[in-house]
């Protein structure tokens, strides 16, 4: 007989692990137990060799649908050892190397008794099981027991202590089981104080209410599993606008939810990996082509061919759309760019004036996580916004990476998340916003300490990015400063292509490949800012071997946000202006410009007064959608004239090979940097823009040209310096029909591209960039010493 150690690492806590074991050690006949500590599962096994081989073979076989095994490592047991049967042990108390595994949608198991009336769990907002429901969300610290989350003050009743103790149930040891009994209770209030009448409605219950209040029009607040939400129905075009109006949101696309597929397909396609998505654990918003023969009001997603819709991912969410048969608007309860608001008197002070009713619950939200978001390009799943359902699930880092010591990366200013790195695997946070806005960056605070304690994360090297003012910047400094730990300052773009790297796999010594890292801006080695970049990259260092012609930001932020202030700098800077009014004088974009105070702006961008030269591609992006009139005058988000540059886009154009439907690009060398000069890019719009060839034909030629020009480069290099692999990153690579034509232009002259799946194209992963950057230059140059407890800095 022998008798073994079985340690599981991996997502094994909290997902119905231990009952599986438990029930596939009895069945094949071996003693022992297993219980959950800080590493883990440890399981202590007797039998014979042949009986625990097969033991394995099935746990691996059968593993929980949550679970997932990273690492098995069997050992001869060589303690006391005194089972005479198998059993589940008490969680132990040990250093923290396990995995927290993110909030999972309602199980089919689930749904089917919150709408059994001969289920004690009939019509109860908080069921949930082994298999789905909270984890991240109500995690206070590690094991993943009942006392260490919110739902430490629900007490279990007789029936539910019963469910948790059987290791035959569903719901045995699921840590936030609770019924009507015993466990959180919803209800409705009014925005304006005044009583809820019960016979205003007709209702089984409160949640059942909001189903009513939303087909009349009304505006619920509706407190989910990781933030408020604002609900509206999508098919009444004044509810969706006032929603607009009170959030003050005037462009930006609305989040839907629909009760099932079906409804969804009513107004999108959706092919067999979006419902795949759709109905996954995860249970992200996906974005979907729009169907024209049935549309939603405009003012759903003004100026998009696309719509993003989840469905319901709590037995709350189940239960309120059990009656609506048309989609309702599901969008984050916050004010302007604030942080989702997580708690109900919050919810009250600052939605009280959007919202007109709230359903409020008593659970406790510790742990604030946004909806994620992704949409499936060419085959491959492409993740936008990384939160509910993804987070903090661990990545995998690739061959090189196993010694590597405890690293913080901080992240971006904008999109933030922060990413830890230990051992092989890094831990990305949630999508954490914007931290310009002060709510956010004290989120963000909050969130970091959470995690630290979290996975009892003790970093011994800091990375940031190199923008002094970014804050994620200005607080990794600090922390650095007051416990003494190196700081790593990592250049912006080269964290994109090695965040690119990493989730391809690719190892830490591999050789050299090329990184297109195009986006907004980011802080460059020479001062200016960067955005349109060629990289020749490899974790630990960069060479810059092309870039686009730096062009001024005429009034700094203020270009991100009137987009014509792009095109009269991409204008003014290529041509002489008096002499494109003499040849272009009927176009309306030159009209349009002359009515600006040219003069002074001239004077500043001559001057150098926040006019900041940028080689930024999303810059461009907006000086071309502005030309040909697409949120010329302002944009309400950053990106918003791209994405809808993007969804005019003429198909037939971009399905047509023909290579001589494009604008065309200089390129030359410039003291060792090719420059890429779009001079004769414009003169190709103008004269289209004076020939009067439509919007949609022209956002087609300006896509393919710059595919095209991408192509040549790529073509260039790769002979001069030996590389077949490219990575597609920044935040313009989230452009569906950029990344198509890039994608198939590459592949036909034999270079693998790298693109993004699991981490964000945009700056939602930079920090993973850091991270992995920070570590290849750590282990050439050892430069890290051990820590205790990371202090706050000043």
């Amino acid at each position: 007989m022998s008798v073994e150690e079985i340690r599981v690492r991996g997502t094994v806590q909290g997902v119905g692990f231990r009952p599986t074991v438990y029930r596939l050690a009895k069945s094949i006949g071996l003693k022992g137990d297993v219980c959950n500590d800080g590493e883990g599962v440890l399981i202590r096994v007797a039998g014979s060799e042949e009986k625990i081989t097969a033991f394995i073979e099935n746990l691996d076989r059968e593993c929980p649908p949550l679970a997932r095994i990273q690492e098995l490592i069997r050992t001869p047991y060589l303690g006391e050892f005194n089972f005479d049967d198998f059993v589940i042990s008490h969680s132990v108390n040990s250093a923290v190397k396990t995995e927290i595994s993110a909030d999972a949608a309602t199980c089919p198991q689930c749904q089917k008794e919150i709408f059994d009336p001969f289920s004690r769990y009939f019509r109860y907002p908080f069921t949930n099981c082994t298999h789905c429901g909270p984890r991240l969300t109500i995690i206070r610290a590690i094991p993943y027991d009942r006392n260490n989350t919110s739902m430490a003050q629900f007490p279990m009743c007789g029936e539910c202590e019963q469910e948790y103790q059987d290791v035959e149930n569903r719901r045995f040891h699921a840590q936030p089981v609770a019924c009507h009994v015993c466990g959180p209770r919803a209800w409705l209030e009014r925005a304006d104080g005044k009583p809820v009448i019960a016979d205003m409605f007709s209702m089984l219950d409160d949640v059942d209410a909001v189903c009513t209040l939303l087909q009349k029009g009304q505006i619920v607040a509706i407190k989910g599993l990781g933030g408020i939400h604002l609900a509206c129905d999508a098919t009444q075009e004044t509810a969706v606008q006032k929603l607009r109006e009170r959030k003050q949101r005037y462009h930006k696309p609305f989040a839907l939810m629909a009760k099932d597929i079906n409804i969804i397909s009513e107004y999108c396609y959706i092919n067999d990996q979006e419902k795949k998505l759709l109905t996954s654990p995860a249970a992200p918003i996906v974005l979907l082509k729009q169907k024209l023969e049935n549309q939603l009001p405009s003012s759903v997603a003004p100026g998009q061919n696309t719509l993003g819709f989840m469905l319901p991912y709590t037995p709350l969410h189940h239960l309120i759309l059990r009656r609506m048969n048309r989609p309702i608007v599901l969008t984050s309860g916050n004010i302007s760019d604030e942080p989702q608001c997580i708690d109900n008197e919050e919810a009250k002070r600052k939605l009280g004036t959007i919202a007109d009713y709230f359903l409020f619950h008593n659970r406790d939200i510790v742990n604030r996580v946004d909806d994620s978001v992704v949409r499936v390009i060419d085959g491959k799943i492409q993740t936008l916004r990384r939160a509910r359902g993804y987070a903090p699930a661990q990545i995998k880092l690739p061959p090189g990476f196993e010694q590597i010591p405890p690293i913080l990366a901080m992240g971006s200013e904008l999109k933030n998340t922060f990413c830890l790195l230990r051992e092989g695997e890094a831990i990305l946070s949630q999508h954490l916003g914007d931290l310009e806005n002060a709510a956010a960056f004290n989120a963000y605070q909050d969130t970091l300490n959470l995690y630290l304690n979290l996975f009892a994360h003790k970093p011994e090297i800091i990375a940031i990015d190199k923008h002094p003012e970014y804050l994620s910047a200005k607080l990794g400094k600090e922390l650095a400063t007051a416990n003494q730990i190196p700081l790593q300052q990592i250049q912006h773009h080269h964290a994109h292509v090695a965040a690119c790297m990493a989730e391809n796999q690719i190892p830490l010594d591999s050789s050299p490949i090329l990184g297109v890292a195009f986006d907004g801006l980011g802080y460059g080695e020479d001062g200016t800012l960067w955005g349109g970049e060629f990289l020749l990259a490899d974790y630990r260092e960069f060479r810059r071997i092309a870039t686009f012609k730096p062009i001024p930001m005429i009034g700094g932020e203020q270009a991100i946000y009137q987009p014509w202030r792009n095109t009269y700098a991409q204008l003014i800077t290529a041509f002489d202006w008096e002499e494109l009014k003499q040849q272009y004088p009927d176009l309306e974009i030159i009209k349009f410009l002359e009515q600006k105070p040219l003069k002074l702006l001239n004077q500043i961008i001559n001057k150098g007064i926040n006019s900041p030269l940028a080689s930024s591609v999303g810059r461009l992006f907006d000086a071309v959608a502005a030309a040909i009139g697409i949120c010329r005058e302002q944009c309400s988000y950053e990106g918003q004239a791209a994405i809808e540059m993007e969804a005019i886009a003429d198909r037939e154009i971009l399905n047509n090979d023909e290579e001589t439907l494009n604008y065309p690009f200089k390129f030359e060398n410039f003291d060792n940097i090719y420059y890429i000069d779009p001079s004769s890019m414009w003169l190709g719009i103008l004269n289209d823009i004076q020939q009067q060839i439509s919007n949609s034909e022209i956002a087609a030629k300006f896509h393919i040209s710059l595919a095209i020009l991408i192509t040549k480069i790529v073509k260039v290099f790769s002979q001069e310096y030996k590389f077949n692999q490219v990575a597609l990153t920044g935040g313009v690579f989230q452009n569906c029909i950029l990344i198509e034509q890039v994608s198939k232009r590459l592949q036909q002259i034999n270079i693998t591209v790298l693109t993004h799946s699991i981490v964000p194209a945009n700056d939602g992963g930079l920090s993973l960039g850091q991270a992995v950057i920070t570590a290849a230059n750590n282990l050439k140059n050892n430069i890290h010493t051990p820590r205790t407890n990371l202090k706050k800095g000043k």
